[in-house]
């Protein structure tokens, strides 16, 4: 829609930002950021000051990825109502990028929440579709940010910003902030027969996008004399479960696994250059991570049976209703693979005797998963009748020829876990700045859940052991065939990542499990210092905002404001 003059009260910027290589490097400034102003003068940054819209990579001739990025971007107002934004595509270091010379890349938005990538179009191909070509975006440079005198976000640089109302600008800006608690409910009054009756009684904490989520309360009951009729007024503590960053370092990929009342604890071991895989077992999740917790030794180096190397990315799943550990492991030669292995009947997660061997993860015609390349970081997930693995493949790593990783998918048949149903589908490339930052080059550690009937399934990209490591998001309606590669919708921006939350960096490689109090977490690794490389683990409760989507970075403080916490309500006895 167009812009209502009289509610002309703000203002939206489009900008790159100032290169820093031991902080922000090329892949990540040289993105569209977003800013608002509500006196056209100074701006606040929106999603942390971190990019918003990438420039999609260039494959070469032999399969490579040619990391792009962008320069002087524009806004504009659309007379048939939105806004386009465009800018010049540049290689990844800045330099010129042959290939666009004439074109621009064009993205379309109504809402600056949503955008729709049009990609590269010389001035014809803008016409045709109702978009300014390049000279109309360049008359909108008298806008740029050097005339601008006000506050600006840290290390801005090129762009201009474009007149929107107020509520747009209000939406805007709420969707790409952090979300924040900012109040807390409880019944004013209950009728109760025992102190289960106020136990079972939640409170309902609210965010600032309108979304709640339902959390435990320690009710003060010593004062209720539940023999006695009459009404007592009690007070209460919101109960905010949290696990503190980090739990445990050394340890990537991490997964955490419910299995008949008890917690597991499985991952990458870089504590003993990942080789062998341990199980922690415990009653609860803060058990798993105790100091004194014993770890378990279910598969050990065995140069006989080819385990030398890369112990990577272990997954427990239930498969055809048995229980299976995904993983990565190598030879003596360097290169994992995708295996399989299987809990005997009536066997411990923790007995390395209660597992059968592992297999390899065949296809279709019995043939290895790949003969030119690796592969890792396999997940299972079902939705309805059908299941599917989808894995990270790469090809030629090291060399100039380096494909980088990327995701794929298949059928598979519940009856025989080890071999695929179908031919492999590609489903994602790393062709984003901040998936190829630093030719990093990755699209790995993919995990999946269900949610309003839609399949989330989260993936990592960036630098594994580094701070640009980031979580990124493809969905698809829990119904469709996700071989069908139209069905999948791919996020332009990480929804994790080192701008997320307060001193943990690279966060990536995570997994899905439900609490006993049927939250739904997410457990991740992460590094606690910029320059660090050590991988340690931490767990938060996936939240979901007021749309119904999930929402992967609720630290403590604003999943519950401390200064909320206490609470009050009248119980009626009798």
């Amino acid at each position: 829609m167009g812009v209502d003059f009289a509610e002309k009260k703000a203002r939206i910027m489009v900008y790159t930002r100032e290169t820093t290589a031991e902080e922000y490097p090329d892949g990540l400034a040289r993105s569209i950021h977003l800013a608002y102003s509500l006196d056209g003068k100074n701006y606040e940054a929106m999603n942390g000051n971190y990019g918003i819209l990438f420039a999609k990579a260039v494959l070469s001739d032999e399969d490579t990825i040619c990391p792009k990025g962008v320069r002087d971007p524009r806004v504009l107002s659309l007379q048939q109502g939105g806004f386009v934004i465009a800018a010049v595509r540049v290689n990844e270091d800045g330099s010129a990028d042959g290939e666009s010379e004439g074109k621009l890349l064009y993205w379309t938005t109504a809402d600056f929440k949503e955008f729709k990538e049009l990609g590269l179009l010389d001035c014809g191909q803008a016409e045709l579709s109702g978009l300014p070509c390049v000279a109309s975006l360049r008359e909108a440079s008298a806008d740029s940010l050097t005339a601008f005198d006000g506050k600006l976000p840290e290390g801005a640089v090129a762009g201009n910003a474009v007149e929107v109302s107020r509520s747009l600008c209000d939406r805007a800006a709420l969707c790409w902030s952090r979300l924040t608690s900012v109040g807390v409910r409880v019944p004013e009054r209950i009728m109760a027969r025992n102190a289960g009756d106020v136990e079972a009684v939640r409170a309902a904490v609210m965010y600032s996008d309108g979304s709640s989520a339902l959390k435990q309360v320690k009710w003060e009951t010593g004062g209720i004399d539940f023999n006695r009729p009459g009404t007592y007024r009690i007070g209460g503590t919101v109960i905010n479960e949290q696990y503190t960053f980090p739990l445990a370092c050394g340890y990537g990929d991490p997964v955490i696994f419910p299995w008949e009342g008890r917690y597991y604890f499985i991952a990458t071991d870089d504590n003993r250059n990942d080789v062998g895989f341990y199980v922690r077992e415990s009653e609860d999740v803060a058990g798993l991570f105790k100091e004194d917790t014993k770890q378990h030794l279910i598969l050990a180096l065995d140069e006989e049976r080819g385990f030398v190397q890369t112990f990577w990315a272990p997954e427990f799943h239930v498969i055809g209703g048995e229980l299976y550990i995904l993983f990565a492991v190598s030879g003596t030669k360097w290169g994992p693979q995708c295996h399989l292995m299987k809990l005997k009947k009536g066997g411990s997660l923790t007995d390395p005797e209660s597992w059968e061997d592992p297999v390899r993860i065949r296809r279709m015609d019995g043939r290895p998963l790949t003969e030119d390349g690796i592969t890792l970081d396999m997940t299972y997930l079902k939705t309805g009748k059908r299941s599917y693995y989808i894995w990270s493949y790469r090809r030629n790593i090291g060399t100039a020829l380096d494909t980088g990783s990327m995701l794929y998918i298949a059928a598979v048949d519940e009856a025989a876990p080890w071999q695929l149903a179908s031919e492999p589908v590609l489903l994602s490339r790393p062709l984003y700045g901040w998936e190829n930052v630093n030719h990093t080059i990755n699209n790995e550690g993919p995990y999946a859940f269900t949610a309003n009937d839609k399949i989330y399934l989260t993936y990592s990209g960036g630098a594994a052991d580094g701070y640009t490591y980031a979580l990124g998001l493809l969905t698809a309606p829990a119904g469709a065939d996700l071989l069908d590669t139209g069905v999948w919708n791919k996020a332009g921006t990480p929804v994790l990542s080192y701008y997320s939350v307060e001193g943990e960096y690279g966060p990536g490689h995570n997994s899905f499990f439900t609490d006993a109090q049927g939250n739904l977490m997410i457990a991740y690794h992460a590094e606690d210092a910029l320059d660090h490389h050590i991988r340690c683990d931490g767990i938060r409760r996936v939240h979901f905002t007021i749309q119904g989507e999930p929402v992967f970075d609720m630290s403590a403080q604003r999943d519950l404001d401390p200064a909320l916490a206490g609470v009050e309500m009248e119980v009626v006895v009798g």
